[in-house]
């Protein structure tokens, strides 16, 4: 069987989960990958076949999306021309993680497509929603990559076809222990505008890890890092809390960790908005932005000795298996 596993290369998330996906998709056949997007910040480590620079959504450094970067950096001409002559057709099964070309080109060559992904989840009515409602990001949840049918994951089984988080295997055996910092993870936000706000902070160690900091340095109790893989896992492992936007796998993983975790949804972009009402639902502290303003949120999750109890098994094979079945359906 000739398996096509698309990969969302917009984030680090979609990349890290497919570590621990593609050896069990290799147990059911033969695979290729493809990666599209540009904002990925670590690389995987198995070969590709195909790469694209696909639909890619990019970062400010005030919290949010950069709109006009996004649409100046997208040409609807070359993705549509990669959509049409993609090969998807050569394949039995496709499996996608929110990645949009190859969604696109099934759907053009009608050729089925099985989601397996975090998003996927998100289109369940059972799932926790944001209070309010946008329409354009909810367009693009059920838009940007349509599949024939889909498996998911959430913080929780909401619904009979999702499943819990993937924990990268890395994390599944780390040392966990406290020493003292707290990590910080906000792609969204440049270093320089959470140094100011951070150091408010005196007795605080913080660990910042930063897509816009080239190198490492350090200022008192901060020290902000370069985003890295293995140092950003360490860091996590051995910190007393994280403090991170409201993606899933940074969250996931702190949650597994038995990690204090406070979250902050990036400003448009529904996903994190889904995320972070189903975190709320779970007991994590939310903060809508980062400002002084909310510094006494901060110094009080600081203080506290809260954990959230979750359990997530490893349900990687398990998830697969689902999908391959739903994709042996489709045919």
């Amino acid at each position: 069987m000739k398996i096509l596993y698309a990969i969302q290369g917009t984030g680090n998330g979609h990349i890290a989960r497919a570590e621990d996906v593609i050896p069990v998709l290799q147990q059911h056949g033969e695979l290729d990958l493809f990666i599209s997007g540009a904002q990925a910040d670590i690389k995987l480590s198995y070969p590709l076949k195909y790469k694209s620079k696909g639909l890619s959504f990019y970062f400010g450094k005030d919290g949010g999306v950069d709109l006009i970067k996004t649409f100046n950096r997208n040409s609807s001409k070359d993705v549509y021309k990669e959509i049409k002559h993609f090969p998807v057709e050569k394949y039995d099964i496709v499996i996608n993680d929110f990645e949009p070309i190859s969604a696109w080109a099934c759907k053009l060559k009608n050729v089925p497509c099985i989601g397996l992904s975090h998003q996927s989840a998100l289109l369940s009515s059972l799932v926790p929603k944001p209070k309010t409602f946008d329409p354009a990001g909810d367009w693009i949840l059920h838009n940007y990559a349509p599949v024939s049918d889909a498996i998911g994951f959430h913080f929780a089984r909401f619904d009979k076809n999702i499943f819990t988080p993937v924990i990268r295997a890395r994390v599944r055996h780390a040392q966990v222990a406290d020493k003292g910092h707290f990590t910080v993870y906000l792609p969204a936000y440049d270093d320089k505008k959470l140094l100011p706000l951070l150091t408010k902070f005196k007795s605080v160690r913080w660990h910042i890890f930063s897509k816009h900091a080239k190198k490492p340095y350090h200022i008192g109790k901060l020290s902000v890092f370069p985003v890295n893989n293995e140092e950003f896992s360490l860091s996590m492992a051995t910190s007393s809390g994280v403090l991170c936007g409201a993606g899933f796998e940074t969250p996931a993983e702190a949650l597994y960790l038995r990690k204090k975790l406070l979250v902050v949804p990036m400003k448009r972009q529904q996903e994190q908005h889904y995320n972070a009402a189903a975190l709320k639902q779970l007991g994590v502290p939310v903060l809508k932005k980062l400002k002084k303003k909310h510094f006494e949120k901060l110094q009080e999750w600081i203080d506290t000795e809260q954990r959230i109890n979750v359990d997530y098994p490893d349900v990687t094979a398990e998830a697969v298996q689902a999908a391959i079945d739903l994709g042996r359906q489709r045919k």
